[in-house]
């Protein structure tokens, strides 16, 4: 297993909340977090890479809707979340 591979199964075993969890909001999260930081810091030193620039777009904006999703469905689930991740909160204006 590569080591991408086990970080996300390390993700992924982090923030199921059963066993057999992979695909809960909880954990979508937490791996589209986890790729955001990744492209995040690949931007630091490749400034003019828009084709992973676009990705990383993507990925925020699927990250925002799960996020809306989950404030709706579970508020102290998404608080707890977002202490956990360390990232800010999505505007409220939904």
């Amino acid at each position: 297993m590569t080591t991408k591979m086990a970080g996300k199964a390390d993700i992924i075993q982090e923030y199921q909340t059963h066993e057999r969890d992979c695909g809960s909001t909880e954990v979508q999260i937490a791996v589209l977090t986890s790729r955001i930081r990744g492209l995040t810091e690949h931007l630091k030193t490749h400034k003019k890479d828009n084709h992973t620039r676009r990705g990383l777009l993507k990925l925020v904006g699927r990250r925002n809707s799960l996020l809306r999703y989950l404030r709706k469905t579970n508020e102290s689930g998404y608080v707890d979340l977002l202490q956990k991740l360390e990232i800010r909160g999505v505007r409220t204006n939904v």
